[in-house]
């Protein structure tokens, strides 16, 4: 089979194409944090929900970059790595 930019982007190593996988823990549980902190009321509750989700985003984008089965998923988690550190920038 010829390695093509098509190939090394969307295939893994067993020539499938990749771009959603079943959910691993890390996005499990920063789906589920980040959506209790929509319910979960101000004040520690928040703060450790937020902590918990960030370090979770974080996590599975680290993952993804460095471990990602295709450049697909590798370029996905370079973005969602960007998006959470700037969303936590303060303007």
């Amino acid at each position: 089979m010829e390695d093509t930019l098509f190939d090394r982007t969307f295939r893994d190593d067993e020539g499938n194409i990749v771009i959603a996988q079943p959910p691993n823990l890390p996005i499990i549980v920063a789906i589920v944090a980040t959506l209790l902190k929509f319910i979960a009321p101000g004040g520690n509750i928040y703060l450790a929900l937020d902590a918990v989700a960030f370090g979770a985003w974080f996590t599975w984008a680290w993952l993804e970059l460095f471990e990602g089965v295709n450049y697909f998923r590798r370029t996905l988690g370079l973005a969602a790595l960007l998006f959470i550190i700037a969303s936590r920038l303060q303007w």
